[in-house]
This record gives structure tokens, sequence and C-alpha cells, in this order.
């Protein structure tokens, strides 16, 4: 009857056990560490889908996007402009993504030479006023290419007239979409056009000082200067990174077109700096690969 008694107890303690296990209670009767609401967790927030097919696109930005100096000298030829141009030699993004009687139609350049990042709130309102579904950016060249190295735009303005740009643009248009082009790597426009006899003399008239002045001068003090200019392009491209990373309908180029491998043929023969026809259609790829990727470039 003892070893009855025992095995009967051993039997009911295991079946207690089962039971509070099932009612989702641990040994001493509190709750279980399981997650509320039946055991499953709450889904993840979506991600807002990316239209890779916009139906129209403003530009804004400096005199790359201008085209300047890609058709003949000390003159800006936005047909060839890699984000609206009308080309076929450059094929730009307007064209690629709506086609050419559509980007006649419905793409808009709002771009001005010599423009810097405090420029471009102004560009942003005009181009709100098109609603466009996407808006291209590049800018920050001119606010490195400065006299000296101590005039160059600081990070933390270059910061904060980017994010009022945004600001500027998302105030009137919540959902537009924005492409956002890295600064080109201003140091090898240095060491692609100093060849040049002809590109140096035209340097000497101010283009970019701060990179290209003294071209042929290797001093450790020339070296320097021109290596602050690059860092300081890599500032630029962390702030535009950054600021675009916060807001859901903003792609950065994951600094492609500072990376791009460019060469001679790739820059205007008048001035051995601003892109060439064949340089604008290489933006024009980069910017058409990033605006039509399934995932963002990171």
């Amino acid at each position: 009857m003892r070893n009855r008694g025992r095995r009967s107890r051993a039997v009911l303690a295991v079946a207690l056990a089962a039971l509070l296990g099932a009612a989702g209670c641990d040994a001493s009767g509190g709750a279980s560490s399981a997650p509320s609401g039946g055991g499953s967790h709450a889904s993840p927030k979506p991600t807002p889908a990316w239209d890779r097919s916009p139906r129209s696109v403003a530009a804004v930005g400096d005199s790359i996007t201008r085209g300047f100096d890609a058709c003949s000298v000390l003159s800006d030829c936005p047909e060839v402009s890699w984000a609206t141009g009308s080309d076929p030699r450059v094929r730009s993004l307007a064209v690629r993504l709506l086609g050419t009687a559509g980007a006649a139609e419905r793409s808009w350049n709002y771009a001005v030479t010599g423009a810097r990042m405090a420029d471009l709130p102004g560009q942003m309102a005009q181009a709100a006023t098109r609603k466009p579904d996407l808006v291209t950016v590049m800018a920050g060249a001119n606010d490195a290419c400065r006299a000296s190295t101590s005039a160059m735009t600081s990070v933390d303005a270059f910061r904060e007239q980017f994010e009022d740009a945004m600001g500027t643009l998302r105030r009137k248009l919540p959902r537009t979409q924005v492409y956002v082009s890295s600064v080109p790597d201003l140091k090898r426009l240095w060491s692609q056009g100093r060849g040049n006899a002809l590109g140096k003399q035209i340097w000497k008239l101010g283009i970019c000082p701060s990179m290209l002045g003294d071209a042929d001068s290797l001093t450790s003090a020339a070296t320097l200067r021109r290596d602050r200019v690059r860092e300081r392009v890599e500032d630029y491209n962390r702030v535009l990174r950054e600021v675009c990373a916060k807001d859901t309908h903003c792609r950065f180029d994951g600094n492609a077109v500072f990376d791009y491998r460019f060469g001679t043929d790739q820059l205007s023969h008048w001035d051995w700096f601003h892109p060439s026809t064949d340089g604008q259609a290489r933006l024009a790829e980069i910017a058409y690969r990033t605006v039509t990727s399934r995932k963002p470039v990171t």
C-alpha cells in the first residue's frame, strides 16, 4: 500500500506539472515568459515601396546637371544633362524612365551653374511646383571648389543646408522620391586633367582653385591642400548618405559617382573638369541603376 501510494502521488505530480505547463505558468505559479498576444510577435513595420517607374522628373543642382562645357566653351548645354537631357548619346535618366516624348513633356531642370548647397532650398521650391514623382540632386562640388580650403563650406553648414532643402520639398511633397548623387572625386579630376597643357591653362582662369591651383606642384603643402579638399568631399558624401537615410522616399547612390574611375574621355575637352557628353552618359547610367534597383544601395 505504501509503494502504491508513492506511485499515485508521482503520477499526480507529473500530471499537475503538465497541466501547469499547458496553462502557461511556471512552477511557482507565476506568468510564463512567453510573449503575450497568443505567443506571436508583432509584425515588423513594412518598408514603403519605392516606385521604380516614376512618371515625371525634376532636377536640382549645379553646373554638372546643366551640362556646362559639354558642348561649347563656358556655356550650359542642358540637352546633354545626365538628369533631363534629350541628346540620344546620353540617354538621360528622364529619357530612360519616361521615353523621349515623355521626358520632353514631364521633366524639368532647375539646376544652376555655380550653385552651392545653400542654393538648393530655392531650387527645391521651384521643383515642387511641378509636383514631380522624382527629384534628382547633385550638389556639393562648388562647396569644396573655393578660393582656398578655409573657404570651403563647413560640414555642419552643409548638413543644415541639405536638411533645409529636403524639408522644403517635404513640406509640399511628402511622398515625392529623391535620388541623391554623391559628389565626384575632385582629386581624380586633378590627376586625370593635369597631364593636358591646355587644360591646365584653363584651370588658371579660376576653376576649382582649392584643388586645381598650382596643378604641377607636388610639394607637401600642395599635396596636403588637395587631400583636405578630398576629405571634405568625403565628409559631404557622408552627410548626403545620412540625411537621405532618414527619409523613406530618398535613395543615395552609395558613393557610385564618387567611386567611378572616369578617364579623360569622360571630361570636357574645353576645361578638363566638367563631364563631357560621354561623362554625362555615365552619370545617367549610375542614376538609372540606383533608381530602378529593387533594393536601395548602401
